[in-house]
């Protein structure tokens, strides 16, 4: 059977006008901007407004990806929504991005990974196009983050903010260009370091549920820290020996932009100087699964993204998840 090449073929991203800053979060809770920035590098993040839902900024990335790649959405064979901020318990956040795209011969499902949502999404999306069953793929990683935070807990309601990104990823002959290698894995053992207790059938929502404030986020920093720089590094190293590389043929490193100590500590284990790695974390934050995307976008629209480089994007989230992708742009 021959194999093809998946292609990132456009990107785009959106972000909710509302800006959140560390001086706006001084007013909230006991913080300061130092202590925001010294601990995570954020100085802003994005938030949506009340009436604004996941979908609505799903579908505008996802336009603009489209436009760039040039696929009319009827083209598209499969949409993969990956958040942890659906606009609904049922149905999928995907099927109201499909319905406002008018992709109507697509399947489209949605992905839950966390952080690392996008690096799923798109290692199957390569699956799907690298056997010939699909042509043109849209992946999205999409999320409302400021919707779960408690912001009474300091230690998570400066970190997450509120954005989407989306990329096409296409069928193509060119060996010379496309995905690589990836991987993917995941580690339960570490569910307790970072989630939302209540909303599930575990903790369904009641007035108990809702006293306990079981609907917000709950992190356990300083574990998750050590666990997300020994997993990326790791999961990076294996991916590159899967592609028959090392951390030098690498021209630009992209992580997940979860915390700018763990993007340093990651950088500095593969031994990528600070010109190699790209961050955005002080202007966004951390936006989940809608990182790694938004920095694509970002990168190439700024013409930061010439063919033939050697990019890797590497993630890692709650669950705990984590994952690699290297691809020849």
């Amino acid at each position: 059977m021959k194999e093809y090449r998946a292609i990132i073929a456009g990107t785009g991203h959106a972000l909710p006008p509302g800006v959140l800053t560390n001086a706006d979060l001084e007013k909230i809770v006991e913080t300061t901007d130092e202590w925001i920035t010294s601990r995570t590098g954020i100085k802003e993040r994005h938030k949506a407004a009340p009436e604004e839902y996941t979908s609505q900024f799903a579908t505008a990335a996802a336009r603009q990806a489209l436009g760039r790649a040039k696929v009319d959405p009827a083209d598209l064979d499969l949409i993969i929504c990956a958040t942890v901020c659906p606009d609904m318990t049922l149905p999928s956040t995907a099927v109201f991005i499909q319905s406002q795209l008018g992709a109507k011969r697509a399947a489209a499902f949605d992905l839950t990974a966390a952080c690392s949502g996008f690096l799923y999404a798109l290692t199957i999306a390569d699956q799907f196009i690298r056997t010939g069953v699909h042509r043109h793929i849209l992946i999205i990683g999409a999320e409302l983050l400021t919707r779960y935070v408690d912001y009474t807990d300091r230690g998570t309601c400066v970190i997450f903010g509120d954005g989407a990104g989306a990329a096409v990823v296409t069928r193509s002959d060119d060996d010379r260009r496309g995905v690589l290698a990836a991987r993917i894995q995941s580690d339960g053992d570490y569910a307790d370091f970072l989630y939302t207790p209540g909303g599930g059938t575990r903790y369904p929502a009641s007035p108990e549920s809702i006293n306990q404030r079981l609907h917000f986020i709950k992190m356990r920093g300083n574990e998750l820290f050590k666990v997300a720089v020994r997993s990326m590094e790791e999961i990076s190293r294996q991916v590159l020996d899967q592609a028959k590389m090392t951390p030098s043929d690498i021209d630009l490193l992209v992580p997940h932009q979860a915390n700018q100590r763990i993007t340093d500590a990651v950088a500095d284990r593969l031994a990528m100087p600070a010109e190699k790695v790209y961050s955005n974390i002080a202007r966004i934050g951390n936006t989940s699964s809608a990182s790694i995307p938004i920095c694509l976008d970002e990168l190439a629209t700024a013409g930061k993204l010439h063919p033939g480089m050697i990019v890797m994007l590497t993630a890692f989230g709650a669950g705990a998840t984590w994952g690699s992708v290297l691809l020849r742009w």
